[in-house]
């Protein structure tokens, strides 16, 4: 006898690639229980970006970043 996953894994192969496509985003969405801090993290990332592009703010170069705060953890 088969399994149901067997079953719906033979039904879903059958599909077209853009139902399967749409299928499989079903799917994961079904699996992201954290949507709300994933668009949260989403609209922060944007706005960082619009000030570092606004230049309201400068980034730091990476070295001179771990540099400082090396400097203040002796």
């Amino acid at each position: 006898m088969q399994s149901q996953f067997d079953i719906l894994t033979a039904q879903a192969l059958k599909l077209t690639p853009d139902e399967r496509e749409a299928f499989m985003q079903l799917l994961a969405a079904s699996l992201d229980t954290d949507a709300t801090e994933d668009d949260a993290l989403a609209a922060e990332v944007a706005s960082r970006i619009a000030t570092l592009e606004s230049g309201a703010t400068q980034a730091i170069p990476l070295a001179e970043a771990l540099a400082s705060v090396r400097a203040g953890l002796k």
